[in-house]
């Protein structure tokens, strides 16, 4: 297997993993710090914005490289192990399907960050 197929199975992983936790964070059974810790790291995945623009050169993805992954494992090991393991399932049983597509989340986390640029430039022009 060459490097770039290796590559291509982590991000295909890593992909199942935030729709796993986007699945477990909807479970009663998930707990509620466990649940802000999976609803963090989906939001900063989907997030169009990142801690470090993708523009400056390789520290641009290195924050999405260490960042995702860890926030990943700690929501993980939050999450009660047989629910994610369901969750996991079904993630990849969807994704296999159809791919996941929620608009409605993906809505939300744009129009957070519209709210939040635009109270930063009414603070910065008022």
């Amino acid at each position: 297997m060459t490097w770039k197929e290796t590559l291509k199975r982590k991000a295909e992983g890593l992909r199942a993993d935030i729709f796993a936790l986007h699945l477990a964070v909807r479970r009663p059974d998930v707990p509620w710090y466990a649940k802000a810790v999976a609803v963090a790291v989906v939001a900063y995945a989907l997030s169009p914005i990142d801690l470090i623009p993708d523009f400056i050169p390789v520290f641009g993805y290195l924050d999405d490289l260490v960042l995702l992954p860890l926030g990943i494992a700690l929501a993980a090991r939050l999450v009660p192990r047989n629910v994610l393991e369901e969750c996991r399932a079904q993630a990849r049983r969807r994704i296999a399907e159809k791919g996941p597509k929620n608009w409605t989340a993906a809505t939300i986390v744009v129009l957070i960050w519209l709210a939040v640029l635009g109270a930063i430039a009414w603070r910065i022009l008022a």
